[in-house]
């Protein structure tokens, strides 16, 4: 691990000393470039500075301690210090571990997040908008920006499928793991007896993909327009401005008819054919590689009941991380740090787990 730290701080000042050059500065695509890898590095590079700076002072308390001379309470005092400092060791060395861990090269990708009612009739479409309000309210509070590019809304304000295009510094990274079934116990408006019913929606979260890599032959994709609908089958326009993809090796469609234009709908439409291609691909990838880590946060498996939301007793559970808070509302409004930096850190967990 040490040799790899030393290798990182080599490449941090060789690229410091790059980006200081006139030439290169003249160069901005370049600079640009070097300033960005240095922004990557710089968080391992200002931990291991701390890192060795509490080592060296851990070397020099014990070197004190075994000098001898101390009276009793310089003694207390030195040994109080060498406690402190070991702690800080070892919490900054299992740090370095963490930064160390390979990662996502779709952690910064934006998201293509996709809900779909399930088991549950109407109750689980209410369910389904209750979700899409969450994810809504979450990117407010990261201060990422949101686009429907997808809904079917139902009368009573549910959704029975709805797919949004989430901007963001490190949206993948944050939503990725909320791929999945989402489960809801609660009592409907519409039940006299009080009695608590469960239904369940789907979360998909695909990383947003560049032309460059998903190819698309054109000759696969059979493209339909169609006239835009909202609730009820009330007429959106009076053109042919919806759009459907079909992709025909692999079966997948789209359509998007948030846009009055039969342009930006077909844009929309081939972005979200990109993002589950690109899942696909993956998802092939990865049962090829007998050796995957399959841990449950990590194995991205969309069949498995991953949360569920009781309303009668205010709590949400994560069953992954075995974590439950009491606080349903606020989790309803977006206030979902908590459990995603739990899952976030069991994952990484597990990635060092399996590399050890």
């Amino acid at each position: 691990m040490f040799d790899k730290l030393d290798f990182i701080i080599e490449k941090y000042d060789d690229l410091s000393r790059q980006a200081s050059d006139p030439a290169v500065i003249a160069n901005q695509p370049e600079w640009q470039r070097i300033v960005k890898e240095m922004g990557e590095l710089e968080p391992v590079v200002k931990e291991y500075g701390a890192y060795r700076a509490n080592k060296q002072a851990l070397a020099d308390t014990e070197e004190a301690l075994g000098a001898g001379g101390l009276d009793e309470d310089e003694r207390e005092m030195f040994k109080e210090e060498l406690s402190e400092l070991k702690a800080k060791v070892e919490t900054g060395e299992e740090a370095l571990k963490q930064l160390l861990l390979p990662k996502d090269p779709n952690d910064d990708k934006n998201v293509i997040l996709e809900i779909r009612a399930g088991t549950g009739g109407e109750e689980a479409s209410l369910f389904g908008g209750d979700l899409l309000r969450m994810y809504m309210r979450y990117a407010e509070r990261r201060g990422w920006k949101t686009e429907m590019i997808d809904m079917n809304a139902t009368e009573l304000g549910g959704v029975k499928e709805a797919v949004m295009l989430i901007r963001g510094r490190g949206a993948y990274s944050r939503l990725k793991y909320e791929s999945g079934v989402h489960r809801v116990q609660r009592v409907p408006e519409t039940e006299a007896s009080g009695r608590i019913h469960t239904s369940a929606a789907t979360v998909a979260v695909l990383p947003e993909v560049e032309d460059v890599e998903v190819e698309i032959d054109p000759g696969d994709v059979r493209v339909d327009v169609f006239r835009s609908s909202g609730n009820g089958g009330q007429s959106v326009n009076t053109t042919d401005s919806a759009v459907r993809l079909t992709h025909v090796p692999t079966g997948i469609v789209v359509s998007c008819q948030d846009e009055k234009s039969q342009i930006k709908n077909k844009d929309k439409a081939f972005k979200v054919l990109r993002a589950r291609l690109y899942d696909l691909a993956l998802q092939e990838q990865q049962k090829e590689l007998s050796d995957t880590r399959r841990s449950m946060v990590g194995s991205g498996d969309r069949s498995e009941r991953i949360r569920t939301y009781n309303f009668p007793q205010g709590r949400v559970s994560d069953h992954r991380i075995g974590l439950t808070l009491y606080k349903l509302p606020a989790f309803l409004d977006g206030d979902m740090d908590e459990v995603i930096d739990g899952l976030i850190t069991n994952d990484k967990a597990e990635q060092m787990k399996a590399d050890a």
